[in-house]
């Protein structure tokens, strides 16, 4: 698919997707005692030592890096419930099951950050690419469906997912629109570039907070 051959057709970057993604909450174990941080995207805490508390996965992460705190997967992430979801996206060709809009990027990141709090790691991830695989497939099979219409609905699609269809899409509108009349013609590649600029100059004073917690 085009978005999976070449990333700087989409409209993000998957390193992008994975920033916004660690705006999601996630419940962590603190070992020690602090008072309540406070952020732009808002306040955290009071953490007291083996009470849990919800973080932002990028706070989440910086704990854990400095040993602070062991994070708590969340319970889409056991292996009786990827089973279930692999099962049912393997049954029915035709639609999609519901995951998390982030599952992909959230289990990276916990891989990355936090694969000693995870129980069988091997099994989790193994479940979650297949998953991931099979999504894939059958979205490849959906686009080659594909008419002339003014919209495409694909219901529980993730982030990353959306991310790889959206190029292949708008190209296909795009011709659509030129064949049916090429007066009205609009230029959907310069809105999806102010669009992302927007996106992008909204998430830079959040960014400038990570950053800052990373490198301390």
């Amino acid at each position: 698919m085009a978005g999976q051959s070449d990333p700087h057709v989409s409209l993000f970057s998957p390193p992008e997707v994975e920033f916004m993604a660690e705006d999601e909450l996630v419940e962590i174990v603190p070992n020690m005692r602090m008072d309540p941080l406070n952020f732009i995207c808002g306040d955290f805490g009071p953490f007291y030592p083996q009470i849990p508390v919800k973080v932002p996965l990028w706070l989440a992460a910086a704990l854990k890096k400095r040993g602070k705190c062991t994070i708590r997967p969340p319970q889409w992430m056991s292996i009786e419930n990827l089973t279930k979801v692999l099962e049912g996206e393997r049954e029915d060709r035709g639609t999609f099951q519901a995951v998390p809009f982030h599952y992909i990027e959230i289990s990276r990141l916990l891989f990355d950050h936090a694969r000693d709090d995870i129980p069988d790691i091997y099994m989790v991830r193994s479940l979650i690419e297949d998953i991931r695989d099979v999504r894939l497939h059958k979205i490849e099979t959906n686009l080659e469906k594909f008419s002339a219409t003014s919209a495409v609905k694909i219901a529980h699609l993730s982030a990353m997912e959306v991310n790889v269809v959206r190029p292949f899409v708008v190209r296909a509108l795009q011709a659509f629109y030129k064949h049916d009349n090429p007066v009205l013609m609009v230029d959907l590649d310069s809105v999806s570039d102010r669009q992302s600029h927007v996106t992008r100059q909204r998430q830079m004073p959040n960014n400038a907070q990570k950053q800052h917690l990373k490198r301390r």
